[in-house]
């Protein structure tokens, strides 16, 4: 007699899945994602753009399987902003193809603040292009076109691919290792792609075309270039909008465009890419950082040291710099002797350890230097103070027994957090952990990764994984700060390594006579001095605190008449160490206050006959509000308290 009921308690024809509250489902066999939703209730179908199943993304016509654990994702869900920009890319892709048939499609992903997808034109694309080409996305999305994912084996992907002409699509499947491919159809447009995908075109309601740039096919400068459009979207309008606000106050706050305004620093091509000029305001505010950094450090127990700009190839060579990071190095010739520009400053910090016998009671040695090093970084990702060609690092190497290690790495975590409070930044840290490409045994890896895993941990703080990104010769903390515009910077980053004192032989002697070898902590708190000033450039806006304003202080005169005194009180000024600029020149006294304003100075005094006469000084803040008149000694005084207060 047949028997409809299964071994495991389920008819025949149906199928189980649990839910995230471990509550369990039964549909037909050959339910989909929807159909769960539509189970669960109709406001949730109608809120569904995907779903999870055991833990992997996937489309809403999905096929559910026994026993599996699903989630249904609506645009409420952290996955759906990837989902949403995904499809807003094809989206435009689709768009361009409409508008420039003769264009060819390359690759199109979500991106951390939107989405791109370069094209190869026979044109540059225009802003007007732009406009265009949203313009006819708004349209597509209307029409709510049908998002259906469909397999193909990989022979007839390539032949479908090459009867489109689209010959880039045809290489990357090419160099697939599958045998079976995924592509998308929406109307007449077929894209390659894994997915998942919106339902239709018709969830892709909020979007923005932001900018045009130019961009190597694979990244490789031997292969064409390519027209890059990026974008952004969001689930509403309302986050749209906030978030082109963001970008609009970004604009403002670009630290190029203050970079000129203020008179900090400068670019020339007759110089060359990537290295930037300080002017006389500008490098004020580079010492004014580099001296905090020198008192933060000596108060901390580190010895300041400085090495040469060019070290022996041989060196490099055998740190492994030469092997793994040549690419990013500057060579020369000396004597007919190679020698490789320092890209970092740990080599010479090892010869100095190196130069005496050590023993562990004087470990560890901390070696603090503002090293200035240069690499050899690509035009295209070359992007004003944040990436550079030549830079200062806050530079330091801590050598010390594994016994020190841990309280070293938490040392070291207590002085960023301390530093970030003074510079007013919140960050998020994570670990990175070993790369492809990299040196040093898998027993002196896993002794770097769980020494910096444990500190992590002991911190209380949260922090994530970062697979695969850490330093060629060891793991790394990253710290990540946030401005006030919460972006994230990479800037602090701790890295442990067994691995470099294994190959330059550095020893130490233990208690019992024997020789030992020391591990090495390489770390930057604020990391690239050009990169963090471009950063606070963006987060103050260009106006700095007055512990850290290039100029402090403006006097300005209204007349000739105040000329002595005025000379008087800067000179006062300058005697008490503060930073201050005359403007006694025969202008306006409206043009000169406008002109301090645009300059962002955060205090202005004027002289005029009343402050001649009382032998005072009448105080006018960045903000515009005016302070009683008083004497020189108070004013120092109040400048005094105004720079404790943030340092």
């Amino acid at each position: 007699m047949f028997d409809a009921f299964s071994v495991k308690g389920r008819y025949m024809g149906e199928i189980r899945v649990t839910l995230p509250d471990s509550s369990v489902k039964v549909l037909q066999e050959g339910a989909t994602v929807y159909d769960l939703a539509a189970s669960i209730g109709v406001g949730l179908a109608k809120a569904a753009i995907a779903g999870k199943l055991d833990g992997t993304m996937v489309d809403l016509a999905s096929p559910l399987r026994e026993g599996a654990r699903v989630e249904i994702v609506t645009e409420k869900s952290p996955e759906a902003l990837e989902i949403i920009r995904h499809s807003t890319s094809h989206l435009m892709a689709q768009a361009v193809k409409a508008l420039f048939p003769n264009a060819k499609v390359t690759i199109g992903p979500a991106i951390e603040n939107g989405f791109y997808y370069d094209f190869d034109v026979d044109a540059p694309f225009s802003p007007e292009d732009l406009a265009k080409i949203e313009a006819k996305m708004s349209e597509l999305a209307k029409a709510g076109l049908k998002i259906e994912r469909q397999e193909l084996s990989k022979a007839d992907a390539i032949r479908l691919f090459k009867d489109m002409g689209e010959s880039y699509k045809v290489e990357i499947i090419e160099d697939l290792d599958a045998e079976t491919v995924s592509v998308y159809r929406q109307g007449d447009f077929v894209d390659l792609c894994r997915g998942p995908h919106l339902p239709s075109t018709a969830w892709c309601k909020a979007f923005k075309l932001t900018s045009i740039a130019g961009a190597y096919w694979r990244g490789d400068e031997k292969r064409k270039m390519l027209q890059r459009i990026y974008g952004t979207a969001f689930a509403d309008k309302k986050e749209l909008d906030a978030y082109l606000e963001r970008l609009e106050e970004a604009k403002r706050r670009d630290h190029r465009k203050l970079g000129r305004e203020l008179d900090l620093f400068s670019f020339s091509d007759e110089v060359g890419a990537g290295f930037a000029i300080w002017h006389p305001k500008g490098a004020m505010l580079r010492t004014v950082i580099e001296d905090f950094e020198r008192k933060e450090h000596l108060k901390r127990g580190y010895d300041i040291v400085v090495g040469p700009q060019i070290l022996k190839t041989d060196l490099w060579q055998r740190s492994g710099h030469y092997d793994n990071y040549r690419e990013n190095m500057y060579f020369t010739e000396v004597d007919e002797q190679s020698f490789g520009v320092k890209p970092m400053n740990c080599l010479s910090h090892m010869m100095i350890y190196k130069s005496q016998l050590r023993s562990y009671r004087d470990l560890p040695f901390r070696y603090f230097e503002l090293g200035t090093v240069h690499r050899h970084e690509r035009a295209g990702v070359l992007h004003g103070l944040l990436r550079v060609r030549c830079f200062t690092q806050d530079d330091a190497h801590i050598l010390c027994t594994p016994e020190q290690l841990d309280s070293e790495i938490k040392g070291v975590i207590a002085f960023v957090s301390d530093v970030m409070k003074i510079f007013g930044f919140e960050y998020e840290m994570e670990l990175s952990t070993r790369p492809e490409k990299s040196i040093g045994s898998d027993e002196d890896w896993d002794r770097a990764t769980n020494a910096l895993l444990g500190a992590l941990k002991d911190t209380g703080r949260p922090f994530d994984i970062n697979e695969g990104d850490g330093a060629f010769y060891g793991p790394k903390i990253d710290i990540k700060l946030r401005d006030c515009l919460d972006r994230r910077w990479q800037c602090a980053t701790i890295q442990c390594d067994f691995t470099l004192p294994e190959r330059f032989d550095l020893t130490y002697v233990d208690a019992g006579g024997e020789k030992k070898r020391p591990v090495m902590v390489h770390r930057v708190i604020l990391g690239s001095i050009e990169r963090f000033i471009g950063v606070l450039i963006e987060h103050y806006a260009g106006s700095f605190p007055f512990w850290l304003s290039p100029v402090q202080v403006v006097v300005l005169t209204v007349t000739d008449n105040q000329l002595p005194y005025a000379r008087q009180v800067v000179e006062t000024l300058r005697g008490a160490g503060i930073r201050v600029q005359a403007d006694f020149r025969n202008e306006k006294l409206g043009f000169k206050i406008r002109e301090a304003q645009l300059q962002k100075l955060p205090c202005m005094l004027v002289i005029g006959d009343k402050e001649v006469e009382s032998v005072t000084v009448t105080p006018r803040l960045r903000d515009g509000n005016n302070l009683e008149a008083m004497s020189i000694t108070d004013f120092i005084a109040y400048i005094a308290k105004q720079v404790e207060n943030f340092h």
